[in-house]
């Protein structure tokens, strides 16, 4: 297999997405202890321009345990405090012997400014653009949970409006014939994302993704209190039992605690939160074997 860069969902095709997943499920079980042979170890460097806990870590645990070799990039500590482009700085990990890029950027899109760069680059996210690792992390968490996308209700509720999660999980969960609605306030509805009433689609969904306001990215409602944020648009308790006996909650995080959701259903019985945490370091792993060409694991019901 030929080295691929991640940047999108879009650069996935349908049949690559399900060969990440199945790797994913691979890691969680039987190829738990795998690593890339010694003589292919490869020099990574992860270039995280925005904070991050759970992306960034997730992908240095996937990294060390499949026998990378890492290193953390320190904006604050480089010559982009001297002026330096994006395009620069990443050419000089190209050009020093780095093989792999793990980059996470504030602008949309930042990586159509690195067309000449010609060494794989996973898009650890972009903006208010695109998240693909957490795309299919939340693909992952909910195949486990039912076993098919196919007209799964999926409920994201929360700031649309500038959350890159909401981009790449609409567009690849339409592609498997999932039913995606999402809820918020009016401020931040999206155009050409279907808006609903919260408390009427409680009780339609079987998976109801929560986002935090994006507040980095512009994010405001100061109108609104933490308080009655979570009463006019959050998971409360009220709504919580009124969801579907096998619906499940998922969060991207970081979650805020008694804003998007209330603080006692964070670990409740139908939250995936955790769950979803987990699955990043899986996913992350699976995507790292492609991006380097390493061939997939073999399919489930192959031979």
């Amino acid at each position: 297999m030929n080295k691929k860069s991640l940047l999108t969902m879009k650069d996935l095709t349908n049949e690559e997405i399900l060969e990440i997943l199945d790797d994913a499920k691979a890691f969680s079980y039987s190829h738990s202890d795998w690593q890339l042979p010694e003589s292919a170890q490869v020099l990574t460097a992860n270039l995280f321009f925005e904070p991050s806990t759970r992306t960034h870590y997730s992908f240095v645990s996937a990294e060390k345990q499949l026998g990378l070799k890492t290193v953390d990039f320190q904006a604050e500590s480089s010559s982009i405090t001297k002026g330096e482009t994006l395009y620069d700085t990443v050419k000089v990990f190209e050009s020093v012997g780095y093989q792999l890029l793990v980059i996470r950027h504030p602008q949309d899109e930042y990586f159509n400014e690195l067309k000449g760069i010609n060494i794989p680059i996973i898009n650890a996210g972009d903006g208010k653009g695109n998240h693909p690792s957490q795309c299919l992390l939340d693909l992952l968490t909910i195949y486990q949970e039912f076993g098919h996308f196919d007209g799964i209700n999926v409920l994201i509720c929360g700031d649309v409006a500038h959350s890159r999660v909401a981009a790449s999980d609409k567009e690849a969960l339409e592609r498997f014939n999932a039913n995606v609605r999402f809820s918020g306030p009016k401020e931040w509805e999206r155009e050409g994302y279907p808006f609903s009433d919260f408390d009427e689609s409680i009780e339609w969904a079987d998976v109801v993704m929560l986002l935090r306001i994006q507040k980095e990215r512009g994010a405001t409602l100061q109108s609104l209190s933490d308080d009655e944020y979570l009463s006019q648009y959050g998971l409360t308790k009220e709504r919580y039992n009124r969801m579907k006996d096998h619906a499940i909650i998922m969060h991207p995080a970081p979650v805020n605690r008694g804003v998007e959701i209330d603080t006692d259903l964070v670990e409740s019985e139908k939250s995936r939160i955790f769950k979803q945490m987990h699955n990043g370091m899986l996913v992350r792993k699976a995507m790292i074997k492609k991006a380097l060409g390493v061939a997939p694991f073999v399919r489930e019901g192959q031979e």
